[in-house]
This record gives structure tokens, C-alpha cells and sequence, in this order.
């Protein structure tokens, strides 16, 4: 039984499956919204949301916690806690929605808009 077990595996290893999870925050942030299958939208929203609200917080610490997350101090990183902090800085969490957007044409994989609440 898989009862407590929290995520997906993707096929990826664990290196692999982070490293996929901060590019997609780094889109995210850059880009306010990206298509990705609806399984993958689903494991970033909370990621993402963790990330945000390091983002309102602003002080230090988690401008630290951000950097470590996305490996060094990127255009993204001066973005969240310049812009999108600013934006949902009255808004307690459920920064991010999901959208279901059809099925990709190859493989028929359910995809997904993930965006802003605020876009």
C-alpha cells in the first residue's frame, strides 16, 4: 500500500527530480506562468508556494534559504523579493492556480497552466 507517501518520483532520481523542480520555479518567477503536465503542476505548487512566502518574509535568512534553493544568486532570485513579494504581500498563501489545458498531442499527457492568482 502506498498510504503517507507525499510526491512523485517522475522516473528521475532524486538530484534529477530537485534540480527539474527549481527550473520550473526559476520559470515560474520569470515568466508569471508555464505549461508543464498536470502531474508536475501539482508537485510545484507547493514548492513554489514555500518559496514565495520565503520571498514576502525578505529578511535575510531567507533571501539565503532562496538562493541555496535556486544555486546562486540569479535575476530570478532579485525578482522574487523585488516584484512578486511586493504583489501577494497581502495575500496569506494560495499564490498559484492551476489549469487544466487539454491533453499534449505525442503522448496524450494531461498539461496544465500554472500561473499567478494576481496574473
Amino acid at each position: 500500500m502506498d498510504h503517507g507517501i507525499k510526491g512523485r518520483k517522475f522516473g528521475r532520481r532524486t538530484a534529477h527530480r530537485q534540480a527539474m523542480f527549481m527550473n520550473l520555479v526559476k520559470s515560474l518567477i520569470q515568466h508569471g506562468r508555464i505549461f508543464t503536465t498536470l502531474p508536475k503542476a501539482k508537485d510545484l505548487r507547493p514548492i513554489a508556494e514555500k518559496i514565495i512566502t520565503l520571498g514576502k518574509q525578505g529578511d535575510l535568512s531567507s533571501r539565503r534559504q532562496v538562493i541555496s534553493f535556486m544555486r546562486g544568486d540569479c535575476a530570478e532570485v532579485k525578482k522574487l523579493f523585488s516584484e512578486v513579494a511586493g504583489k501577494v504581500k497581502d495575500r496569506n498563501g494560495g499564490y498559484l492556480r492551476i489549469l487544466k489545458a487539454g491533453h499534449r498531442q505525442g503522448d496524450n499527457a494531461p498539461m496544465a497552466m500554472i500561473e499567478f492568482v494576481d496574473q
